[in-house]
């Protein structure tokens, strides 16, 4: 059967009722299950590291956090490329293959963790080979944003990237069980030594578990992928797809989405190892595994709950709620001693507000990825393109927060100055979006189906682009 179909044309109720809709959400809900694993897999070294000194591997501070940044720095790279792929190869073709190729770095970590004179090195590159996870979803969007309408695109992208994003809390929420037991028996090779304290006797571990349980589930979807997927008949040469350059929305855009995604990503990269080495130093500290989890865990659940409110309100507002809310979670982090805590007694506010900046972060993801279409609602490619294209830059939220935070932390002893910067930016970010797209009258304002948005009042006069 060929792997593009013939005719695509979402925004025909006719067809979307009798053909479309049922392809779309079949798509939707293999794609989203592969996109669950990509995130689990390019996020699977945060929940290692905070492991490794305890299992007798000789890294330091700044070497942990190098390992924890490597996989943003991969993924944002590979996001470059994959934003131009879809109308290349299609579908079908490069979710296929995306999903089959993160089973090498989920192999080789196992491996490598079950030796403690595994060179720096390896892990380096094990690290960076991780973001073969992160680098796919500048497909996963441009493909979703192609199959659905554009009134539904809010919540289509909610659904997908929010419980994509799910992947981190899942496997920050799993490690730390699944390396407790021999859970693949003799198949899973044998257990190291873990010393969680001078005080406590050592005990075993298999931390190759941590990524040895993704490999079934990578391969059960990868066929399921090539077997069941099409590709919509929209393509383009890559020097085609070049076009939404010039355009200075694109810039806009990326810099706000680096403000939500590029935060929901780089805390959830550098989350584990903050505690660890904020609170690690008092009695009783916080075990960093059993909190870190939850931030993710807020960051995707209120992406997919706001997905359908983008739709009808419109994302620019929400984005501008989502800005407001990280400036403040960043001034609380510095002027209130978060971060320079003098007893352990301080972690739960220090946890409250991380958890705020993680809802506000994921807020603004799905509000994004409903705006950016509407921005550029003149050009589904174009759109679809713009939403690769951000993601791509943003993906580079982990390799920024962990090594600036690290850097921070070696340098200063806190993490002041990272938030200090953070906090301007978010401010030069929320401006921008209420120039440009919030405000009354903004050049393209994006206000919500009751009241229209810029694009409904100027389609009959703007020019059409393929």
């Amino acid at each position: 059967m060929s792997t593009w179909l013939t005719k695509w044309e979402p925004e025909n109720q006719e067809f979307w009722e009798k053909t479309g809709s049922r392809i779309a959400w079949r798509t939707l809900v293999l794609t989203t299950i592969a996109l669950l694993f990509s995130f689990s897999t390019w996020f699977v070294i945060s929940a290692v590291v905070v492991r490794l000194p305890k299992m007798g591997f000789k890294f330091d501070t700044m070497q942990l956090f190098w390992l924890a940044a490597m996989p943003g720095l991969a993924g944002g790279s590979l996001r470059l490329i994959h934003s131009f792929l879809i109308p290349i190869f299609g579908t079908r073709t490069v979710i296929s293959v995306a999903t089959f190729i993160k089973l090498i770095p989920m192999i080789w970590l196992a491996i490598a963790v079950m030796d403690p004179t595994t060179p720096y090195w390896q892990f380096l590159l094990i690290a960076f080979l991780c973001g073969f996870g992160g680098g796919d979803f500048s497909s996963f969007m441009p493909s979703t944003s192609l199959f659905f309408p554009k009134r539904l695109q809010g919540i289509s992208l909610g659904i997908q990237a929010g419980l994509g994003n799910f992947g981190v809390s899942l496997t920050q929420f799993v490690t730390p069980w699944i390396v407790g037991f021999a859970a693949l028996g003799t198949l899973g090779g044998v257990p190291q030594v873990f010393q969680k304290s001078a005080e406590v006797a050592p005990a075993d571990i298999w931390m190759q578990n941590s990524a040895l349980w993704y490999v079934p589930f990578l391969i059960i979807v990868g066929i399921l992928c090539t077997v069941m997927l099409k590709s919509v008949p929209v393509k383009a040469s890559f020097k085609q797809q070049l076009d939404i350059l010039p355009d200075r929305h694109t810039w806009f855009c990326t810099i706000t989405y680096i403000m939500t995604f590029g935060s929901f990503s780089g805390l959830a990269a550098a989350f584990p190892l903050m505690i660890a080495k904020v609170y690690g130093g008092f009695p009783n500290a916080p075990d960093p595994l059993k909190y870190a989890f939850l931030g993710p865990l807020v960051g995707s659940l209120i992406r997919v709950i706001m997905g359908a409110p983008s739709d009808k309100w419109g994302g620019s507002i929400i984005t501008q709620i989502a800005g407001i809310g990280l400036i403040i979670g960043s001034g609380i982090l510095v002027f209130g001693g978060l971060l320079t805590p003098t007893s352990v007694d301080q972690f739960p506010m220090f946890l409250g507000v991380m958890l705020f900046m993680f809802l506000m972060s994921g807020m603004g993801n799905a509000s994004t990825f409903r705006q950016y279409p509407i921005v550029f609602a003149f050009s589904p490619r174009q759109g679809a393109g713009v939403i690769g294209w951000t993601a791509a830059w943003a993906a580079y939220g982990p390799f920024i927060f962990s090594s600036l935070i690290g850097a921070s932390i070696a340098s200063t002893g806190n993490a002041k100055m990272f938030f200090i910067g953070a906090g301007i930016f978010y401010i030069i970010a929320s401006w921008i979006n209420w120039q440009f797209y919030t405000k009354p009258g903004a050049e393209r304002g994006d206000w919500g189906t009751k009241w229209g948005t810029w694009w409904d009042k100027a389609k009959d006069t703007w020019p059409q682009k393929a």
